[in-house]
């Protein structure tokens, strides 16, 4: 972070999931705040990322988390709508920075804000670590509860991943209306059977 800077974190989870949204957050952190054990949400346990996502909803000077539907990834494509949930979490904060720091390597300028996009920032930036768990740990919430409705696809454990467990409710049960029907659902062999 540079001095007197004020920046935006921003990432999101759900990006290569079959079913479910995909879900983004914009952190913006005090310079002083450090936690400990902060990182990119995928190098974490799932304990670990509730504790800290605690602290980040209680430290942070903003925080916001916004998604897009499955029917929007289809009409958008997953990049894009990865990007429009961050716009929306953006455009959700209650103050707004000077610059935006981006995980990954394509986004489109928000407002007239400048943007940095960072490969692999969630393990550079201490905001985008922050984004990265608290998109990750409100959509498996999101998913945890969506299992509830449609249990056979056992998205509580796999949060609309492409497991074998889940390949295999899609082929046995169908898919439904959380499912992105933009993606393959089915690997093709398994579709030839028919």
């Amino acid at each position: 972070m540079e001095a007197g800077r004020t920046e935006a974190g921003c990432d999101e989870a759900g990006r290569g999931c079959l079913a479910g949204p995909v879900t983004a957050a914009a952190v913006i952190l005090p310079a002083e705040l450090y936690p400990p054990l902060l990182n990119d949400s995928k190098k974490i346990t799932e304990k670990t990322r509730d504790i800290l996502r605690e602290v980040i909803i209680k430290e942070a000077v903003a925080w916001a988390v916004e998604s897009c539907s499955p029917r929007e990834i289809d009409r958008l494509n997953i990049l894009w709508a990865s990007v429009s949930a961050m716009h929306k979490a953006l455009h959700k904060l209650p103050a707004e920075p000077d610059h935006i720091l981006v995980d990954g390597n394509r986004f489109k300028p928000f407002r007239r804000i400048p943007h940095t996009c960072v490969t692999g920032g969630d393990g550079k930036f201490s905001s985008i670590a922050a984004a990265s768990i608290l998109a990750k740990t409100f959509r498996d919430e999101l998913m945890s509860g969506l299992d509830a409705q449609f249990p056979v696809y056992g998205w509580k454990q796999n949060k609309g991943y492409p497991t074998g467990f889940h390949r295999r409710a899609i082929l046995d049960h169908g898919s439904c209306i959380h499912h992105r029907k933009s993606f393959t659902l089915l690997p093709v062999q398994a579709e030839l059977k028919f």
